[in-house]
Parts: C-alpha cells; structure tokens; sequence
C-alpha cells in the first residue's frame, strides 16, 4: 500500500494556473485507462487496441499530477477513462485523492463510469468523499444496449445504478442522441430519469476517432431535439453552470434538469475552465485540439515538482480560445484521430 506523497506549501505551488485569455483553469479530468469493457459503435471500434500496460501513469503518478494541480487551484477532479474503475485497484486512487476534500484543498471529486463496475464500488465510492456521478447510459431496451455498447449487460448497469442510490449518490445520467438509433427514446429517458431523481444530459456525437461506423449517419442535431422537446413539455431557461459544457434547462412537468452538450451546433468555449490528462500523462489542454503536453516525462525525471509544474505552466500558456470541431462530410472522416477513451469521456 502506497501513501500519498507529502504536501508542498511553497508559494510557487499555490499560483494559480491562467490561460492566456484569463481563464482559470479549476477542473482537471483525469483518464486512468483507456480499457473500458464495453466497445459502444460511437466510441470505439469492436477489434481495439489498447495501450501497453507500461505506457500507463502508476496510480502513484497519478496521484501525484492530480495534486500538483489541486495545489495550483483546481477545486474539481473528474476521473475518466475508458471506463476508469476497470482498473486494477483503482479505489487506492480515490482513496488517495480523498485527503484534497478533507483538506478543503477540493470541491469535488467525481467519476464518469458506464455503471457496469457501480455494484461492486458505489459505497466505497461514497465513503471517499464522491458525491456525485455520471452514468453514460443511451437506452433502456435491452437489445438496443447490446447493439449499442457491443458487450454490455443492462441488467448489470441498472443493479449498479441501484447500488449507487442506496450509497447516496447523486446521478446524472449522460445519452449520446443517436439518429435512427435511440431519438424516438430520449422522452421516456427524461421521465425515467427524472422519475428517479436523477438528471439527464443529451450529448452530441463527438468526432473522435476512427469506428466501424459512419458518424454522419450517427449524428443528430441537439437543436432539433430541444425543438420536439419544447412540443411536449415546458422548457424553463436557467443559468446553472456546473463547470463543464453543458447548457441546462428545467422541465417544468418533472421538476428534473436537464442539459445539452452541443460540441457541432453550439460552441461551449467562451467559459472553458477545464484541461484533461491522458492515462499515459498527455495533458490536452483542449478536446477538440491535437496540441498536448507531456507531463509524464517530467514527472519521472525528478521526485520535486518543480519540472511538473513548469510543464504545467507552459501547456496552460497554450490553451486555445477554442476547439474545430467539425464532422467532415466530404471524407466521413473523424476530426481527431485519436478514440475519446484515450483522452478521456
């Protein structure tokens, strides 16, 4: 058993990170695998190969970056994956990280998660301090799942969501809205949801990534659906701001909240206040931007974190103002190479 390493109370530490159009930057999400053990069509394709195990940060080292960042100002860590609690003794992890919220040094930690894992860590999970989490589930017809993610057991996820509200987690669950695939089910979802205490937000498919598929074919525009939404139920406006991307609004029939990430057709970059790490310590200080850092390098070469700082620094002075996503329609082809199990959801 590894303990966290000790905390550095230097004033160079304690500066906290701009990026060159005065954004803070207070919300680091973390990748710790880029296995997950479902292949969902939009994500991934059914044969992938994955990164060698020794490519891989140590949760040691993850620890120690994401600390690193907790002691520049970010009050939010988000870890991610694949599907981050695949790995091996990842609850060491949070564990770990846990002494940031006792401290007060961070105001949330949190995990994104296909549920599959819930049953068997949603009360250590709460017992670390997580609060909340997000779900990614884009149907509840159990054909369509296994059609969806390939290799996932519905049944398995929704004893894993049980698990979670009985630990007192707060859920909310994330739907990629699929053309063809699952459009004719986002209402239900929202009242299923909702019904359960939970929020919802739609999500448009992101162009990351060679798959099977054609993601022109796959994309549905969140506009379109807020439109059909608004037939059918009162649509309240709010200014709710959560730290990521989405934009939010009340059903007034439910009482439930519910969100639009909207990547294509609305750019959610003005406020921006977020960098992702990579499993392998690629830091991207932009989704939708090939440029990266390398912190892995920096953090191996020395047990002071001074290189990892300035490392840091240096990425966060190239932060663009924003991202180009686009699906190209002329070549069908993704606007990134790389999967988002590598960057992280």
């Amino acid at each position: 058993m590894w303990g966290p390493p000790p905390q550095r109370h230097d004033n160079e530490s304690a500066r906290p990170l701009l990026d060159p159009f005065g954004r803070a930057i207070t919300y680091l999400r973390v990748s710790v695998t880029d296995r997950c053990d479902f292949r969902c069509v939009y994500c991934m394709s059914e044969d992938m190969a994955f990164l060698p195990k020794r490519d891989l940060l140590t949760l040691e080292e993850l620890d120690r970056i994401c600390s690193v960042f907790v002691a520049q100002g970010v009050r939010k860590l988000r870890i991610t994956g694949g599907e981050p609690l695949v790995r091996r003794d990842i609850m060491t992890l949070f564990r770990s990280l846990s002494r940031h919220l006792a401290s007060g040094a961070l105001d949330e930690l949190t995990v994104t998660t296909n549920g599959s894992q819930l049953a068997r860590h949603a009360a250590e999970l709460a017992a670390c301090g997580v609060k909340r989490i997000n779900l990614s589930l884009d149907t509840l017809d159990e054909d369509k799942f296994r059609k969806i993610t390939r290799w996932g057991d519905l049944a398995k996820v929704m004893h894993g969501l049980d698990a979670a509200q009985k630990a007192g987690l707060q859920i909310k669950v994330n739907t990629v809205a699929l053309k063809g695939v699952n459009e004719d089910e986002i209402e239900a979802l929202l009242e299923w949801a909702h019904g359960r205490g939970m929020e919802l937000t739609l999500i448009e498919v992101m162009p990351l990534g060679e798959i099977d598929g054609d993601r022109i074919d796959q994309f549905l525009s969140l506009s379109d659906v807020q439109t059909r939404l608004a037939q059918r139920y009162t649509l309240d406006e709010t200014d709710e701001r959560t730290g990521g991307p989405a934009r939010y609004v009340r059903v007034r029939e439910t009482g439930g909240k519910l969100g639009f990430i909207t990547p294509l057709t609305h750019n959610f970059c003005e406020s921006c206040n977020r960098v992702r790490l990579t499993c392998t310590g690629q830091l991207f200080m932009c989704l939708g931007q090939e440029d990266a850092a390398d912190l892995r390098t920096p953090a191996r070469a020395s047990g002071d974190d001074a290189m990892l700082r300035q490392a840091i620094a240096d990425a966060i002075a190239r932060k663009p103002k924003g991202h180009d996503f686009v699906i190209d329609r002329r070549h069908a082809r993704p606007a990134l190479s790389r999967h988002m199990s590598v960057t992280g959801g």
